[in-house]
């Protein structure tokens, strides 16, 4: 079975979203997304949403969520309609869920972390699933989590706006994956499949991070019937040691002192090359310069980008 998808999927209205994680404040690789995903709508005419993506309490950070969202703010990002919140929209995914269930498109598996280390081949993503529990659970197991039941031999294609053509064989790259997980907690892939199409998302311009997760995505879409987003997918920030920015790799939170600099550098890594005035312009000059001369396809191709310098009041 293969799914492809290179032709424009949605027709206007153009809706595009930023969706964080509230793990804790927004850094720099955080602002190049959101700045992103942000000038591509406008420059599109189109809408561009905030959704907060918290549905790992665990990972999360006490006020993260409304600290997110007055750096936004503070940084002149304006934002249609409210806030979405996984956390408030479970329901809804628990309905999508047994729906699957309920067509015998998703299975339990009793299967432990080790155990299916122990049994399976390294993919893309950690190892890949072997199917231990995909003809029924073994006896005396306990189903702990819900995972899809791909089609046989599934490869998904389709083409990235910046990253060009992507193919994906689901089955050997990664099994059947997770839906719902062991501790009770809905996987981000069924989530934002579900939260997409319930906004209606034409575009979706986000880390190359996440690239590998979109053939999953394109997948759930076709099974649940959903109509499929346009993606594009931006270099990802990363420190000297070659890590993604983020909480784990202890990333600088955004130095709301210096959102000028921080703003120009960051239209700067994205390819625009902003004229030198603007590194000292105020916000509303910087923006209005942005929407005006927005180019996606001068983005680099490149999946990383090193960290800039802040510490600089020039180009990096």
């Amino acid at each position: 079975m293969v799914i492809s998808k290179d032709a424009p999927i949605i027709s206007p209205p153009y809706t595009g979203r930023f969706a964080p994680s509230p793990t804790g404040p927004l850094h720099a690789g955080s602002l190049l997304s959101a700045v992103g995903s942000y000038l591509e709508a406008r420059a599109r005419g189109g809408r561009w949403l905030v959704r907060m993506e918290d549905l790992d309490p665990p990972r999360e950070m006490p006020g993260a969520a409304d600290d997110i969202l007055r750096t936004l703010a503070g940084f002149g990002f304006e934002w249609d309609g409210e806030v979405m919140y996984q956390s408030r929209r479970l329901e809804r995914y628990r309905e999508v869920l047994a729906g699957l269930q309920r067509d015998g498109q998703s299975y339990a598996c009793a299967c432990t972390r080790r155990e299916i280390a122990d049994s399976s081949v390294r993919g893309i993503d950690g190892p890949v699933y072997p199917g231990t529990c995909r003809a029924g659970l073994p006896a005396g197991k306990t189903g702990r989590a819900w995972r899809i039941k791909l089609a046989d031999n599934v490869t998904v294609t389709f083409t990235d706006a910046l990253q060009g053509l992507q193919r994906q064989n689901l089955a050997r790259d990664l099994g059947d994956f997770v839906l719902l997980r062991a501790d009770g907690y809905f996987a981000y892939q069924l989530a934002v499949v579900v939260d997409d199409a319930d906004q209606a998302i034409s575009h979706i311009v986000r880390g190359a991070d996440l690239l590998d997760s979109a053939p999953r995505q394109i997948y759930l879409q076709q099974v649940l019937g959903y109509p499929q987003p346009q993606y594009a997918h931006l270099p990802v920030l990363i420190n000297s040691a070659g890590e993604k920015l983020s909480k784990q790799t202890r990333a600088a939170p955004l130095d709301m002192s210096r959102r000028s600099l921080l703003l120009c550098q960051t239209l700067d890594k994205l390819g625009q090359m902003p004229p030198g005035a603007l590194f000292s312009a105020s916000l509303t000059d910087i923006w209005s310069w942005a929407f005006t001369n927005w180019r996606l396809d001068k983005v680099p191709t490149c999946r990383d980008l090193v960290e800039p310098l802040c510490g600089s009041d020039e180009p990096v």
